[in-house]
């Protein structure tokens, strides 16, 4: 049995200053900082002590210190891979936030959304952002590992989960799979059928036990 520990980085300084993420290597405010490490405290306590544990992470830095948080308590070191990023908004990157909307275009309710220009100088399409985590994804299911966690952002979670379930990219373009930041999503592929199921979607239950404790 397979199971993946999806994990969206928590909050970033980008969140709280009201600019664009995308490739803008923003960093783990105080909030997120803590929530990294109740991340890894909850990954801990649902992979059996012992287990072989291999751990992938985006590179950009916002996700690259979650991925630290979590890997001092399994004693691996992460896997940093550039195609886990989040999606290029090009020369939007790092800009307010109003300043990306003023300029974007969005894709249409019907025809070609994949290859859509959303009109912002150096973005990525959703084709070329979904093939590099499919073809990162293709790469991670081929290890024999049985329980790996990734470390990726809030918008390439779709691509993770529709590569997961085997969604033909060109079917892509209307699929949105939503969760928090700092959500931990737990796949599973059992070893009978090797169906691939979705057991939990941006679960924050972990987020919301340190908010109450008073030690926190």
């Amino acid at each position: 049995m397979r199971t993946l520990y999806v994990v969206t980085q928590p909050e970033a300084t980008h969140h709280v200053e009201g600019v664009v993420g995308g490739w803008h290597d923003s960093h783990l405010t105080p909030a997120g900082v803590r929530a990294a490490a109740s991340i890894a405290q909850a990954l801990r306590a649902q992979i059996p002590e012992g287990a072989e544990v291999e751990l992938f992470s985006s590179d950009l830095h916002r996700t690259h210190q979650t991925a630290e948080a979590v890997a001092a308590l399994f004693y691996v070191e992460p896997i940093l891979d550039h195609r886990l990023r989040e999606k290029s908004y090009g020369e939007a990157g790092g800009r307010p936030q109003e300043w990306l909307d003023r300029r974007f275009i969005p894709p249409p309710a019907l025809g070609e959304r994949m290859d859509h220009d959303e009109g912002v100088e150096g973005a990525e399409t959703k084709a070329r952002w979904a093939q590099r985590i499919y073809a990162a994804m293709d790469e991670i299911l081929q290890r024999p590992c049985a329980h790996q966690i990734i470390v990726t952002h809030g918008g390439s979670l779709t691509f993770v989960l529709a590569s997961w379930i085997k969604m033909p990219i060109e079917s892509a373009g209307y699929a949105s799979f939503r969760a928090p930041s700092g959500s931990i999503t737990t796949l599973r592929e059992d070893d009978f059928f090797h169906n691939r199921q979705v057991v939990s979607l941006g679960d924050t239950r972990h987020l919301m036990a340190r908010k109450n404790d008073p030690r926190a």
